[in-house]
């Protein structure tokens, strides 16, 4: 990696060493299949380091500073990153690490579901947005399930008309298929019926929990604030405060690069920033 000074951003050596093996494998695989048809010349971790600053600070590709590698390039392998299902795997390889660290089993048994409206950017689609008729957004919905400690299992992002009880089925679906263990799910009251009777069918029982109608105001809710929690890691990613994205497959790995950010500080027991400086006031 060439000297320059360091973005807060940036992957420390232990956070590099959890994913360095499988994207240095990608790129051999990638040359020895002659794919590319030119000799790589960015550095791996360099180009990760570019996608996190996006991922990060929210700004656009071609805003990238020019001590890291080239915008066009460091959005190429974005892009064949996700068509690779890159971001799937180190995702699902960090849970294990991290799992294991925890002193829990490699493959998770019990999951909690729950989906977030966020406004969109002029420059989305109009055919993949619509209107959160509870929420009153006008956008896109995010549908997450996660494990018991909060991390990713699933992900869809779907225009915000979209209901519930579908993105709790497609949510169910990835979940079982990557991780067949799964045999609960603790939801919410918009996940009711259809999503219920989906679990039953996949050997998944899907419980709903809801809010105490004798609680005014803020409550935590048993098992469902460990997914409202995973919602408000994702929002220390700036990119996420609003989804920017043309296509919202792109908007999902923004969302998996935003939770492996988190999963290699907490396999290497580095602590996240926050976005609040202590000397300013």
């Amino acid at each position: 990696m060439s000297e320059r000074a360091t973005y807060p951003s940036d992957l420390s050596d232990a956070r590099w060493a959890l994913i360095e093996d499988r994207l240095t494998a990608w790129r051999q695989a990638r040359t020895e299949a002659g794919v590319g048809g030119r000799v790589a010349e960015h550095d791996l971790r360099e180009i990760f380091n570019a996608i996190l600053y996006v991922n990060r600070t929210g700004i656009a590709w071609r805003y990238l500073p020019h001590d890291l590698p080239p915008w066009q390039s460091v959005y190429g392998y974005f892009k064949l990153w996700s068509e690779d299902g890159i971001f799937t795997d180190l995702n699902y390889s960090l849970n294990g690490l991290v799992r294991n660290k925890t002193g829990r089993r490699l493959e998770p048994k019990a999951s909690i579901m729950d989906s977030q409206s966020v406004k969109t950017s002029t420059n989305v689609p109009l055919d993949t947005q619509g209107i959160d008729a509870g929420k009153k957004n006008i956008g896109r919905k995010r549908g997450i399930i996660t494990d018991t400690i909060g991390l990713l299992l699933a992900v869809i992002v779907t225009a915000a008309s979209a209901s519930d009880n579908l993105i709790g089925i497609d949510l169910l679906n990835q979940a079982t298929a990557i991780h067949p263990t799964l045999t609960k799910a603790w939801v919410d009251t918009g996940f009711r019926q259809k999503v219920v009777e989906h679990g039953a069918a996949l050997g998944v029982d899907v419980e709903i929990v809801s809010k105490d109608p004798q609680v005014k105001g803020f409550t935590i809710i048993k098992r469902r604030w460990v997914v409202e929690r995973t919602l408000g890691w994702l929002m220390h990613h700036r990119r996420l405060v609003r989804d920017y994205e043309t296509l919202p497959t792109t908007s999902e790995n923004m969302i998996r690069i935003a939770m492996i950010d988190n999963l290699t500080r907490r396999a290497a027991d580095e602590t996240t920033p926050t976005w609040r400086d202590p000397q300013i006031t």
